[in-house]
């Protein structure tokens, strides 16, 4: 137990024994012998020899014995009260000669003691509470640790990071050695002129190892490595963020050679003047502290600070000159290679089956992050666990893979015929069209059975990494978004609400390559969307680059390419009529077909037996 933790136990236990001595009487001058009814039924029996009344307290003589004893003592709640009550009592029983003597000692007068000792005890009791109550305090969130960064030092459970724990980024590691080598060795850098990057920014997509990166740079350099989220530095009272600012990198400064990582910048460098105080509110003035931290007056030797965002198009552009943030460092999501590379690192500690081939799934996995893969790894693995089973197979891969993708499957859900035929025609449309469109991937599996929010499926996966989209790749792609809904029209002459996220995709896509990427020839090469976002205090009217003629033609022209796609899907699917409604037969009796037993089918074959349908699909290297 912590020695703050135990004096505050010590405390408690202190205040609780002094309220109890309070309410036990532990400070009364004795016990009564006698109750206040006893001394009544004494006199009423005429036992009582004489008694003295002093202050709160009566002692009675008495003739005889009481439980042993001619004298007793007790005390008297109010004494005025017993005399008025008893007055008769006495004369009586002294006309008789039974009391033979009594006497009332008038009270003493106010003491300075009497309101004295009260108020010292309530005020121990106030002081101990108060001693309690701050070192608690001093445990948390206190206000004279407002003030204080709030950092990380070191990495998690202590655990040392290095380039070999980061995979799949083998050009960024080689920028991020440079800095690596100034730490070790500085001298090498500074004899010849040379000054090391005061900032690193690293930029890419959630998931992509950007945090990874920073404390695998502390790992390989041996120094102390201190982290904080930008959101650490945002307090509802003024001056706390730009506190936190100089006390970071005056922590960084008692232990250089160091590194500070700032995650998530952008929740503090914002561009300024995009608020409702203008420059004055609480996030510019610590940003304002920052950039002077940074290449201000003050000089950082050795503390090189680090940064993440997947937002670079937000921040300050004080914040990204040279001086500041030098180099901006690229992490996009992994190539092929790239992802084998990551598998294997988080492959490590998992027991995998022989049959599980790294290179195959890290070839169908295209898009995916680090992060992405740790987590298809890792669902395998609570797979293979749920099962029973030593170690993680390739079905158990495939599963997690698809579970990943759409959610997990709802076979007890129950539907309607008519539902599932709606769902089998859409799903069977979006097959169709996408075997008529040469661009378009080849189709690995149709299913009516449900997975997270989607009644069907029809999966497919990326032939290549090819990340430069091609006009006709992208007019294909609308295409094959609208096969669903071209095909209830035409087959049902209803539509449903079930192709609402392909248009919201699709349209997605025409007013891109309408606005964005110059792909209409009425509009010409010009780009007519921009990514910056209206901020409050800023004028809503420089938020538009293009004038209200141009916003009128840009909604046409994405009109036009959603009906020429639409007429496009409508002629695939009129042309394989029969074949669309062949798929939707076969659904309808076995909820999935396979890629191979849809091949059979498009090519007049005799459709096969069922086949296990693998995500991850054996290439040509």
């Amino acid at each position: 137990m912590k020695k703050r933790s135990l004096f505050s136990v010590i405390l408690y236990v202190g205040v609780l024994a002094l309220i109890l001595s309070l309410i036990l009487g532990i400070f009364d001058f004795g016990k009564d012998d006698l109750t206040y009814s006893q001394i009544v039924e004494l006199f009423q029996k005429e036992q009582v020899k004489s008694f003295v009344v002093e202050d709160q307290s009566i002692t009675l003589q008495l003739h005889g014995k009481y439980d042993g004893k001619e004298k007793l003592t007790c005390r008297l709640a109010d004494p005025d009260s017993f005399r008025q009550e008893m007055h008769s009592v006495f004369q009586d029983q002294s006309e008789k000669g039974v009391l033979l003597s009594y006497d009332f000692v008038p009270q003493d007068g106010f003491s300075p003691f009497d309101l004295v000792i009260p108020l010292l005890i309530v005020g121990v009791v106030l002081l101990l509470m108060w001693v309690i109550l701050m070192s608690r305090a001093n445990n948390g969130n206190h206000m004279s640790n407002f003030g204080k960064a709030r950092t990380v030092m070191g990495v998690p459970n202590g655990k040392k990071v290095t380039f070999d724990d980061v995979a799949g980024v083998d050009e960024e590691k080689a920028e991020l050695q440079e800095i690596v080598d100034f730490l070790r060795n500085p001298e090498k850098f500074t004899n010849i002129g040379a000054k090391i990057p005061h900032g690193l920014l690293l930029v890419g997509p959630p998931g992509t190892g950007k945090t990874l990166l920073a404390r695998a740079v502390a790992g390989e350099a041996g120094v102390q490595f201190l982290s904080i989220s930008g959101s650490d530095f945002v307090e509802l009272y003024v001056g706390v963020g730009a506190s936190r600012v100089r006390d970071l990198f005056e922590q960084a400064k008692k232990i250089a050679p160091a590194i500070i990582f700032i995650d998530e910048i952008d929740a503090v460098g914002r561009k300024r003047g995009s608020g409702l105080g203008g420059g004055h509110d609480e996030k510019e003035q610590t940003l304002n502290q920052l950039l002077v931290e940074m290449d201000g007056f003050n000089h950082n030797s050795g503390v090189i600070v680090l940064a993440a965002t997947n937002r670079p198009d937000i921040l300050d552009p004080a914040l990204l000159r040279p001086g500041r943030f030098d180099r901006r460092i690229h992490i996009g999501a992994p190539d092929a290679k790239g992802r084998e590379e990551i598998l294997k690192v988080h492959a490590k500690n998992k027991k995998l089956d022989g049959g599980v081939d790294l290179g195959v799934v890290a070839r169908s996995t295209v898009g995916f992050t680090g992060a992405d893969l740790s987590n298809l790894l890792n669902e395998a693995a609570i797979m293979a666990a749920r099962e029973n089973r030593p170690v993680l197979t390739m079905d158990d891969l495939n599963n997690a893979m698809m579970k990943i993708m759409a959610g997990p499957e709802k076979r007890s859900r129950v539907r309607t015929r008519r539902d599932l035929k709606v769902t089998a025609l859409h799903e069977a449309g979006h097959a169709v069209a996408m075997y008529n469109l040469p661009t378009q991937d080849p189709v690995l599996q149709i299913t009516v059975i449900p997975r997270g929010n989607s009644l069907g499926a029809t999966w497919h996966i990326p032939k290549d990494d090819s990340a430069n989209l091609t006009r006709n790749q992208m007019y294909e792609e609308i295409v094959a978004l609208l096969g669903g809904r071209v095909a209830e029209a035409l087959f049902i002459g209803d539509i449903s609400v079930g192709a609402s996220n392909d248009i919201d995709r699709a349209t997605k896509l025409a007013r891109d390559m309408v606005a964005r990427y110059g792909m209409c020839e009425a509009l010409g090469t010009v780009s007519y969307l921009d990514d910056g976002e209206v901020f409050i205090g800023r004028d809503y009217q420089t938020t538009k680059s293009y004038s209200e003629k141009f916003a009128g033609t840009i909604d046409d022209q994405v009109k036009l390419l959603m009906d020429k796609a639409y007429a496009r899907c409508a002629e695939i699917l009129k042309k394989d009529e029969d074949k669309v409604r062949k798929i939707v037969e076969f659904l309808l009796e076995n909820e999935s077909m396979s890629g191979k037993q849809f091949a059979d089918c498009m090519e007049d074959r005799e459709i096969g037996e069922a086949e296990a349908v693998s995500m991850f699909q054996k290439t040509e290297e």
